[in-house]
């Protein structure tokens, strides 16, 4: 299962309890949700139509429902029941929401030719990095054919022109893996809540995931900063970034991986190949209008390496920054989109 990176927050996150006041006009909200934690900031300038409290249970449902729906990890959720059930060519019903965030992911698919792959889970578990909690050790190579053979965007059918979606599978090992969207669906899901409450100000994170609207309680764009990456635990910033109106997401290989007869394998699976990324991409930033666009291109242009995620963001317009290994330590590039946003966003 893909585990992004935690974004190191400039402002300040580390509050012990769930809902405090941080200052005269700013909340912040937190919990645990999807294996990780959340926080969300917002300004309470009078206009806000909710108290904190209700916000934070409202949040809390919301959360709770996209675990419900989209997790891999419990065992009645709504795609875990699809990825259950064996029958294939036989449409099932599914909820909007799931058939939203697969739609996004197939988008993606083609956008990063194949690198996001949400039917990849079958490998990914297979290499231990899954809900499955297999040993850490490389599979044998027939163990990995076999499962590379489950693996493609193809071998699923999504309908949504009917008043109620279905999802159709071809193959009955059809596993499907939403960890590198849906957090980032879930955030936009609390983003959207905050502004049907005249939240006009706020910010919302989960497991860095973040998207951000208006200005912090200095009157500046929210200021998120980029990790800098290291294998020693300590964490640093590479750089600084002015959010506003904008979703923000980060993936990287630096933390989760295991290492065997000196080889490290890290959890970033390429799908066409059914074996661990092996570049010298340390990490991408990616910038896009909803957490969700952020999340998944994070994944899949990561998977890509340097030179092919700069390529495809030039193509379409992509907005992203790179921290690249070298033997000299990390240098870093940015697309032409990143280079313009941060310019005028800061």
């Amino acid at each position: 299962m893909k585990k992004l990176l935690s974004v190191v927050i400039a402002i300040a996150m580390a509050f012990s309890l769930t809902v405090c006041r941080q200052a005269a006009n700013a909340v912040l909200l937190s919990g645990n949700t999807m294996g990780t934690t959340y926080h969300v900031k917002y300004i309470d300038d009078g206009s806000v139509t909710e108290t904190s409290q209700k916000i934070h249970e409202q949040i809390e449902a919301i959360l709770q429902d996209v675990n419900a729906k989209m997790s891999t990890y419990i065992k009645d959720s709504e795609l875990s029941r699809f990825n259950q059930n064996t029958q294939v060519n036989t449409p099932i019903e599914i909820s909007q929401d799931l058939a939203k965030v697969l739609a996004e992911a197939i988008r993606l698919n083609k956008m990063t030719e194949g690198a996001l792959d949400v039917t990849v889970g079958p490998v990914v578990n297979l290499w231990g990095f899954g809900p499955e909690k297999r040993p850490e050790r490389q599979p044998a190579s027939e163990q990995l054919a076999e499962r590379q053979a489950w693996v493609g965007i193809d071998k699923i059918a999504l309908e949504m022109n009917g008043n109620i979606p279905t999802l159709t599978k071809k193959i009955p090992q059809v596993y499907i893996d939403l960890s590198s969207i849906a957090k980032g669906f879930g955030v936009d899901q609390v983003a959207e809540k905050l502004e049907q409450l005249n939240a006009q100000n706020y910010m919302v994170e989960i497991g860095g995931e973040i998207r951000a609207k208006g200005k912090n309680s200095e009157g500046k764009p929210w200021q998120i900063a980029i990790e800098k990456p290291n294998t020693t635990g300590e964490r640093a910033v590479e750089n600084v970034i002015g959010l506003n109106n904008m979703a923000m997401a980060t993936s990287g290989d630096y933390r989760i991986y295991f290492e065997e007869n000196g080889q490290r394998f890290a959890h970033e699976i390429d799908p066409k190949t059914g074996y661990p990324i092996q570049h010298h991409l340390a990490s991408i930033t990616v910038l896009a209008p909803t957490s969700m666009t952020a999340d998944g291109l994070s994944t899949g242009l990561f998977v890509l390496g340097e030179e092919k995620a700069l390529e495809v963001a030039e193509k379409n317009n992509l907005a992203i920054y790179l921290i690249i290994k070298t033997d000299k330590g990390f240098e870093t590039k940015m697309s032409s989109a990143f280079k313009k946003l941060t310019e005028t966003k800061e």
